[in-house]
């Protein structure tokens, strides 16, 4: 737990929030008594004003209005919060709150009101060496708000996106939120956070050890978007050729989403850890997931195709992506795909699991999991 006395918070008392520390205070007290279930805590919480899709995404807002300032006392943030940054627990004020310029202007948005999380996809300015000048990179953020403050905060910084004079990051701020995020599924045709999540990790499922024959729930016209490129039905160049999975050997930008699964060449992401669904917004049918695919080389190099053909493919040496994917579903099928990534230490772990679930590629629903600090 960080200390309240290295963590300044808004100015505004919490105890004026109807009365919103002395309730968690007194919840606390409870359960380490052993009197109060996380249950029971869950739903004393809930009876707190809720924070709606407005107030969550504004949360995200006041957050790197105060983290470009280097500021907290802009932005309510509870003294017990839990914050990292790439994997790593950190204090407030230290990372990017250290090198944040300005902000970027593209946001994609997953709003869990029932949860009182929100997570997006957004674009950072930070120091460069020359003042005048920016280096762009990709933020992955996932913020917790309780009692009208930030209770967890976790953070993915892609900072390669600054090479070649911010061709990736230029390329993600100038893009427009696809209008299928933002688009509400007919409240009769909504499906549960459960069906949400377990739809979502069929993906995850039918990349790990890919075998070409699983249950891959991809509607036609499925895209994938990986750090702003477009990694599935790439348009063809002028007298370029679609490469035919019948005798490919690497996996095609070319092909869809589904055919680049059934030809069986992604098995060497042997590994898909550390699943946590952090936030599900059933309003618009989106979840967003944080987590890690390995490439153990050595024999999961190996593979057979779906036809029997003998592959050798994937990295030499073991490498690892951390990983914040979104996931649009239609139906119980995957429309759109919009992922942040980068290479990072081997083995990562998250800082938000146990090494026993970082290691484990068994899905995780974190969205209504007890509140940091109780």
């Amino acid at each position: 737990m960080v200390l309240g006395a290295f963590l300044p918070v808004g100015a505004e008392s919490p105890g004026k929030r109807c009365g919103g520390l002395e309730m968690k205070n007194a919840l606390r007290a409870l359960y380490v008594a052993g009197l109060l279930s996380v249950g029971g805590a869950h739903a004393a919480l809930a009876a707190q004003p809720a924070c709606d899709r407005a107030c969550l995404e504004g949360f995200v807002e006041k957050y790197l209005d105060a983290v470009v300032a280097d500021d907290p006392k802009l932005v309510p943030i509870s003294p017990n919060v839990k914050f990292t940054e790439d994997g790593q627990r950190l204090l407030i004020g230290d990372g990017l709150w250290n090198t944040a310029k300005a902000k970027g202007k593209y946001r994609l948005f997953v709003t869990d009101v029932p949860a009182q999380q929100v997570a997006v996809l957004a674009t950072i300015q930070e120091d460069h060496k020359e003042a005048a000048q920016f280096n762009g990179s990709l933020l992955a953020l996932r913020l917790r708000v309780r009692d009208g403050q930030i209770t967890e905060i976790e953070q993915m910084v892609v900072r390669g996106a600054s090479d070649n004079n911010n061709r990736t990051f230029n390329t993600v701020d100038g893009m427009a939120t696809n209008p299928l995020y933002l688009t509400p599924v007919p409240p009769g045709q909504r499906a549960s956070r459960a069906e949400l999540i377990a739809a979502a990790n069929k993906y995850f499922s039918g990349m790990q050890k890919n075998d070409g024959k699983g249950d891959y729930n991809f509607t036609d016209d499925c895209v994938r978007n990986e750090n702003g490129g477009q990694s599935t039905a790439v348009p063809l160049q002028p007298g370029q050729k679609m490469p035919d999975p019948k005798t490919a050997t690497m996996y095609s930008a070319n092909w869809s989403c589904k055919q680049q699964f059934q030809s069986g060449l992604l098995h060497f992401v042997n590994r898909i850890r550390d699943r946590r669904y952090v936030a599900v917004d059933e309003e618009r049918g989106i979840v967003f997931a944080f987590g890690f695919f390995d490439h153990s080389g050595g024999q999961t190099r190996h593979f057979k195709t779906p036809d029997g053909r003998d592959i050798v493919a994937g990295p030499v040496q073991p490498y690892t992506w951390e990983i914040a994917e979104l996931f649009k579903l239609e139906k119980g099928n995957i429309r759109k795909i919009d992922a942040f990534l980068q290479r990072v230490p081997y083995g990562m772990n998250s800082g938000w699991s146990t090494w026993e679930q970082g290691m484990s590629d068994q899905a995780r629903d974190v969205t209504m999991e007890a509140p940091a600090g109780i």
